[in-house]
């Protein structure tokens, strides 16, 4: 049976985060677009993505591995919806993070879990 990491909470979660940045960052100022538009779409694909790749290696510590790194996404996207709250690019600034928080929620889970097996 092959391993299906679209089976996972985390994955699913994480994509449909992808969606809401895409979503938030299309009504930023046109200036913004080669930014922060750009930087906090890119953290956010790197989300699902690394989870994607984790899953698909070899073992458990490779795994681990790619999930520190969609974490470590996770905590940059946080930064950069702050800091679009901030500059007024858009409202739904709150709902968003609170979409990050429960992704990395589950990538956290996702890590502690793995960890109790190794």
């Amino acid at each position: 049976m092959k391993r299906n990491h679209r089976t996972l909470k985390a994955w699913q979660q994480a994509m449909d985060l992808v969606e809401s940045v895409y979503v938030a960052t299309s009504t930023f100022p046109a200036h913004e677009q080669f930014g922060l538009t750009s930087q906090m779409r890119r953290a956010a694909v790197s989300v699902p993505a690394n989870v994607a790749e984790g899953f698909a290696r070899n073992g458990s510590k490779e795994l681990l591995h790619f999930l520190g790194i969609a974490s470590g996404s996770l905590s940059e996207l946080d930064t950069l919806v702050e800091l679009a709250g901030r500059l007024n690019y858009f409202e739904q600034a709150e709902e968003l993070q609170g979409k990050v928080d429960e992704v990395s929620g589950l990538v956290m889970g996702l890590a502690a879990s793995i960890r109790r097996k190794l």
